[in-house]
């Protein structure tokens, strides 16, 4: 216990001063072990203070999983409020280890189920609040906490114990170390969910050492957006004990059928009170209930470790039993550990970096880890997943069904990434989303997917976005013809086509970003050869014309009936006029797809250099919530490869520089705004790397400054005719970020971008990099 301590110090203290631990002991010839750069700490909290606005900080998990796995097996600080992962870094207090987690939403969050507390003395029926009221949960150690890929370890101070975390794609263990008790005992709160609860609840005791049950999540009980996403959804669990159930038990709940049971209402004392008189049922050996929980009893020896593995399926007791069986049945803690962090590295080695300090490092690798966490794997391992008509489906081998698509913030770097690295998940996620679209009879695309839920969280079609994206760059593993009658037909349900742009509430936002979709839409069906439908929607994508007002020389919020919004003092950086979460500074450069039409009715080139510098040069160095350029938030993720559009690449290579230096680091408030489900942490991978797209829909990758010597993307031969494609950055630092000429495979390079045939066809691209401006190169 004591090594146990020191060690995690060290770790921290590391952490605290800007290093990795682990890496120090990496020489320079050693081949670089990508999980050895990977801190799950960095954006693991959801303070509103540390962050200065309403949508707090990275909002990340700390806790055990494997790339894209179903299981997520984490520690939870809290369950009210707008905590979508469940904990921030800054919490005082852990009241469990939840099996199945959500990262870096910005909505009310979900998930957070099953969640395991072991615990001494008397037993607690309620979790408590950290500034109130008392529970089960308990202070931890801070200088204890380890987190690692796929691994997690704290020691929870309150009862003397150790609790370890990993995992398997659909599976998750837990190791607890006791102190010597006469009453040590785990206990499960099936009720509890991030954002309010589980509605019903089932348990079985199955024999000696096992249970089995459910626990069914409905918008009644909140959840995603407190219940307005619409989530509805049952975990099935199969748990089994290392230690006997010799003395086990529930307590149920009677919650009145009048009761709201929301994320507010169930940290309320009224609701708290009502659990902790819950009955204890000690004769039976199975229970269904409103709010139950499960506890077993036992004495401890000191020091003795006591492990729980749980298999989990979102498709029915017989998928959690199977998982269970074929992941985890046979293996103990410190293979599944080893096994998680082996798939952990298999997967981070799609990109390999030379360069760059530790820290640059670890944002690195820990940005690529965050990227892997979603689209997660939905179904159970013989296939089968639960279709947007609520029925239980076979999967055919063509694809892994995956859920949680945060569509909004998406369609603009994480899935071009995965274009590169990995175009089977892309693949996957269409083909998810059309037969989402087919079993729910909508016959159109969700813009926000979690769980099979029609949420209508943001705005915008993103799924157009990915769809043309996807094709325009070879991968087609999916039904191209019903993909676009499904794209039609959402572009008909939700777009520009009754006025020619949407009016207001959030005009401007709404009227761009359905024109950008649109554009991809027509860029689909050209590919298609449907020349009636590419002209109709290239049409349909010039709608960005019909919001901007000519005498303001600005886009503007309009009303059904033609007419402007109120134009205030301060209209372009008065957030939410005419935009969600932006301003119309922000957001009226989103017209990705038609950059010149944009700057002539901005005024032209020079005029529009001018107005990007000014937004640039007005931001504030900490990169955090700002009225400029505001990299926090998704509407201006491309803006900083505009300059390149307007013939000064250097200006692109200057900020995206900085903005990797000042919006990412390696700690805890690492990531300037919500971490978007992988979307700000793609951003950097491939700013970071020197390519960037401007443009999804369009085979248009801009090169920028890379940070590191050497980036080698491995692609997939079944999608990709290369093997490789590299980026060379020579006589590269932080001085030396402007490109001064560039080879394309050993020939010169003169354009600032790259077509993505290039990349897909592998290679390498050489940067020359200097410390001021080529004015001549990439123009």
């Amino acid at each position: 216990m004591v090594l146990f301590k020191n060690t995690a110090k060290l770790l921290i203290l590391s952490s605290f001063l800007g290093i990795t631990a682990c890496t120090s002991t990496n020489t320079v010839n050693a081949e670089l072990i990508p999980t050895d750069y990977v801190n799950p700490f960095i954006g693991a909290s959801t303070s509103v203070g540390a962050a200065g606005v309403y949508h707090g900080l990275g909002k990340t998990f700390p806790g055990a999983t494997t790339p894209y796995g179903m299981v997520q097996v984490s520690p939870n600080t809290i369950t009210g409020g707008d905590n979508g992962s469940g904990y921030s870094y800054e919490h005082k207090t852990i009241e469990g280890f939840a099996f199945t987690q959500m990262s870096g939403v910005g909505w009310f969050g979900d998930l957070g189920n099953f969640l395991v507390m072991p615990t001494t003395g008397e037993l607690q029926k309620i979790a408590g609040r950290e500034d109130s009221i008392k529970g089960y949960r308990s202070v931890y150690n801070k200088a204890t906490e380890v987190a690692k890929a796929g691994y997690y370890s704290v020691e929870l101070t309150d009862y003397k114990i150790k609790a370890e975390s990993s995992s398997t794609p659909h599976c998750g263990i837990l190791r607890f170390t006791f102190p010597a008790h006469e009453q040590s005992r785990i206990q499960i709160d099936l009720a509890r969910r991030v954002g309010g609860t589980s509605t019903a609840q089932y348990v079985k005791v199955v024999d000696d050492n096992t249970i089995q049950g459910w626990m069914k999540c409905t918008p009644d009980g909140g959840g995603w957006g407190n219940g307005e996403g619409s989530a509805d959804y049952t975990v099935y669990y199969y748990a089994q004990f290392s230690k006997p159930l010799n003395n086990y038990g529930f307590w149920s709940a009677d919650i009145p059928d009048g009761w709201t049971r929301k994320r507010d209402q169930v940290v309320g004392l009224p609701y708290l009170q009502r659990v902790s008189q819950a009955s204890i049922i000690k004769d039976k050996k199975e229970l269904a209930g409103k709010h139950l929980g499960f506890f077993t009893e036992f004495p401890t020896a000191e020091g003795e470790e006591v492990e729980l593995k749980v298999g989990i399926s979102f498709v029915d007791m017989e998928g959690a039993t199977n998982n269970f069986k074929q992941e985890i049945a046979s293996k103990n803690f410190d293979q599944v550990k080893q096994e998680a962090n082996d798939l952990w590295n298999k997967e981070l080695n799609r990109v390999k970096i030379t360069g760059g300090t530790n820290d640059e490092k670890t944002v690195f690798y820990t940005a690529l880890y965050h990227t892997m966490i979603d689209p997660r794997i939905y179904a159970d391992v013989d296939g089968r997943y639960v279709g947007g008509d609520h029925q239980i489906h076979e999967g055919d081998g063509t694809f892994t069904k995956r859920t949680i698509f945060s569509g909004w913030d998406v369609f603009r770097s994480q899935f071009p990434l995965q274009t590169i690295i990995n175009p089977r998940l892309v693949s996957d996620q269409l083909n998810s989303l059309i037969t989402m679209a087919e079993q729910s009879g909508r016959e159109y695309y969700e813009r926000w997917e979690v769980l099979n839920s029609y949420s209508g969280c943001m705005l915008g079609n993103p799924a157009l976005s990915v769809l043309a994206d996807a094709y325009v760059k070879g991968i087609r593993t999916y039904d191209a013809e019903k993909a676009y009658q499904y794209a039609v037909n959402t572009s008909r349900k939700f777009g520009n086509d009754l006025l020619g742009y949407t009016p207001e509430p959030l005009s401007i936002s709404y009227t761009l970003e359905y024109a950008y979709a649109d554009w991809c839409i027509s860029q689909l069906a050209k590919a298609l050869g449907k020349e009636d439908g590419y002209k109709l929607f290239y049409e349909k994508g010039q709608a960005y014309y019909n919001i901007f007002d000519k005498e303001k020389e600005w886009f503007r919020p309009r009303k059904a009936d033609g007419t402007w919004e109120a134009w205030p003092e301060n209209a372009r950086t008065k957030e939410w006029y005419g935009c969600i979460e932006s301003n119309a500074y922000q957001q009226g450069w989103f017209v990705p797809h038609d950059i010149p039409g944009m700057v002539e009715l901005m005024g032209g080139k020079e005029m529009v250099i001018a107005d990007l510098t000014n937004l640039f040069d007005k931001t504030p160095s900490n990169l955090l919530w700002n009225e400029y350029y505001n990299h926090a938030n998704e509407p201006v993720h491309f803006v900083p490869f505009l300059f390149n559009q307007l013939d000064v690449p250097w200006n692109t290579q200057k900020w995206t520089r900085y903005i990797c230096e000042k919006a990412y680091a390696n700690k805890v408030e690492g990531i300037v705004g919500n971490e978007d489900v992988g979307q700000m942490s793609a951003w950097y991978i491939l700013a970071a790397s020197g390519i960037h797209p401007s443009c999804p829909g369009n085979t248009r990758m801009e090169i920028t400054s890379p940070i590191f010597d050497k980036i080698e993307f491995r692609l997939d031969p079944k999608y990709h005719s290369g093997k490789t494609f590299t980026v060379i950055a020579h006589d590269n630092n932080t001085k030396n970020q402007y490109i001064q000429k560039a080879l394309l495979n050993g020939k010169e390079h003169k354009k600032c971008y790259l077509n993505f045939t290039e990349i897909a066809a592998g290679g390498t691209l050489e940067l020359f990099m200097g410390d001021k401006p080529n004015t001549e190169w990439g123009i």
